[in-house]
């Protein structure tokens, strides 16, 4: 490989890794608040229900306004850095700038008028009103502070984002436990709008920081533009933000299409289970985790409250299967710039590298995760929701998805960096029509009830996911075999689960069964099989001497691998 190569190499696994670092920090931070807020005496699968119907109304409007503006962003700055034109490149992000001011009002105005019409008309949950108000300042925050992360992505300086991240989630780990906590006490949809109000505090100082970050900067982009020696964009201001729209919009798609996903999800499961339990509820453990017996011809008031609290179980599996795609979002983020900056400059051999190496270390990263949640969800579940364990199945069953959610993840990156922006959402479009129907089908019937949520979700991504797979080999030449992309992972995956369920079960009969117990037994479990995975990486040789050394630290892997004899 030659040094050119390296360095390009090395640099996008370097942002990669810085964003990827963040991704884990962020994910760590809410899994903790989530934890701890589900477990506070009154919020529970209740407070889970209201606080996750807040959230799905709010990322919605969130897909419109913002979602799209970091790639789009990054997309079109690193076009204009990739050719010198930094003068371009400023203009640019001035006008998004501008131009997001004005779409994050509107879309935090429209959250707050219109809760009370989607808690009452749209998702029969009127609890969720509060939430949903508590929410609707952050969509302004976030979107303008979606500007200036785009911006940084674009000249490859992915500190913006991370830091900027890790501070938000800081913040609003803290605060949501802390006024959670202060509300105890209060009904859970109060509860529940305290969390979310959090949140909206959080972006706050999130966009302050940004703001910080970018003054300190700006002497020297001031410098860079002066320097400019190319040609700047001729197009006005009305074009430009024409031009901004008309990429931010089909990069949003997908993520307005997933948004509207779960919205669906809280229609149909609440209608459907209401339907599927008409006749009576199953005897079950509530959300306070009293047991209650059968109830036979249930109320109006009973029927809303069942699917409540299995709309907020379901929520609990989310949270856990968020971490992982938070940490492959890393590939999807950096691939962009990185994709788009290679074609402006006609690197096509580098933007087929870059786009098969993310596709081979998605696979890595989130197999182990998928197994693990499989092989433990029980026993992980009575650790992280010990007040309320209920639904450990549910995440078992969630984790099949995981895998094609990941890699549809990584592919819209790579789709997005070679124009074909549409693509990520179009295969949404059709796996959540999917969805539509599987749900309004199978959540009707009592012996599935909830779990028709889960089965639909799993066609839903394996659906989008073979869309974009078919359309991305076609305009890019990727390198992937059967043997290592599949046959090797899937090896390495299923004899770490089996090392996990082995190691857990040996240890339970030492440690009991109780609290203690359990968690020794999984905290053993989940190093034990990790530090099997990674093993069996090496044993397998899954990756070749140049994707080790890709890797943040990978030469020095790579030389005390083969210094144990397992690379020659």
């Amino acid at each position: 490989m030659s040094d050119l190569k390296k360095n390009a190499s090395h640099s996008f696994m370097g942002n990669v890794a810085i964003v990827l670092v963040a991704q884990l920090m962020v994910k760590i931070l809410g899994f903790v608040y989530r934890i701890v807020i589900t477990n506070i005496e009154g919020f529970g699968d209740l407070g889970n229900a209201y606080y996750t119907a807040g959230f799905q109304i709010y990322t919605v409007l969130l897909a419109i306004s913002s979602v799209g503006i970091p790639n789009a962003m990054a997309k079109m700055v690193s076009e204009r850095i990739a050719i010198k034109d930094y003068r371009g490149a400023h203009r640019i992000f001035k006008t998004a700038f501008l131009l997001f001011t004005v779409i994050g009002l509107v879309c935090s105005g429209l959250l707050y008028l219109c809760a009370e019409f989607y808690t009452s008309r749209v998702i029969s949950m009127p609890g969720a009103i509060y939430s949903i108000k508590a929410l609707s300042p952050s969509i302004f925050f976030v979107c303008v502070s979606s500007v200036v992360r785009g911006y940084f992505q674009g000249m490859n300086n992915m500190n913006a984002t991370s830091r900027s991240q890790m501070l938000e989630q800081v913040f609003k780990c803290a605060l949501t436990v802390i006024l959670v906590m202060l509300a105890v006490g209060q009904p859970p949809e109060v509860m529940a709008a305290w969390a979310n109000g959090a949140s909206s505090i959080a972006t706050l100082l999130s966009f302050a920081y940004l703001a910080a970050f970018y003054m300190r900067r700006q002497k020297g982009i001031r410098e860079e533009i002066r320097k400019t020696a190319v040609e700047s964009l001729s197009m006005g201001t009305g074009k430009l933000m024409g031009s901004i729209l008309m990429l931010s919009i089909p990069i949003s798609l997908a993520s307005i299409i997933t948004s509207l996903n779960r919205v669906i999800d809280t229609a149909t499961i609440v209608r459907g289970i209401e339907a599927a339990f008409a006749n009576g509820i199953p005897a079950h453990f509530d959300a306070a985790g009293n047991w209650v017996d059968t109830i036979l011809n249930p109320t109006a008031e009973q029927l809303s409250l069942e699917a409540e609290r299995l709309m907020g179980m379901l929520s609990k599996s989310d949270t856990l299967i968020n971490m992982p795609l938070s940490l492959n979002f890393a590939f999807a983020t950096v691939l962009v710039p990185t994709i788009a900056g290679a074609l402006a400059v006609g690197s096509k051999q580098e933007a087929s590298r870059e786009a098969t190496y993310s596709f081979l270390f998605s696979i890595i990263l989130i197999l182990p995760w998928a197994i693990g949640y499989i092989v433990l969800a029980e026993p992980i579940y009575n650790v992280v929701y010990f007040n309320a364990s209920s639904g450990g199945e549910l995440l078992a069953l969630t984790a099949v998805s995981l895998v094609f959610s990941a890699l549809s993840q990584t592919m819209s990156g790579t789709l997005q960096g070679i124009g074909k922006i549409y693509v990520p959402a179009i295969g949404l479009l059709v796996g959540c029509a999917v969805k539509l129907v599987l749900n309004l089908v199978l959540i009707r019937i009592p012996g599935i009830n909830i779990y028709g949520a889960v089965i639909s979700t799993i066609a839903c991504q394996v659906v989008a996911f073979l869309i974009s797979f078919l359309v991305m080999i076609k305009y890019i030449s990727l390198k992937i075999t059967l043997i290592k992309y599949i046959v090797k992972p899937l090896i390495a995956g299923i004899i770490m689960g089996a090392a996990a369920v082995g190691i857990y079960r040996l240890v339970s009969l030492a440690a009991g069964t109780g609290f203690t117990g359990n968690l020794i037994a999984t905290l053993t479990a989940i190093v034990i099989a990790a530090a099997v995975y990674v093993i069996l990486i090496a044993v397998l040789k899954i990756l070749d001497r140049k994707e080790i050394e890709m890797l943040p630290g990978g030469a020095g892997i790579y030389r005390r691998w083969r210094k144990i004899g397992l690379y020659k």
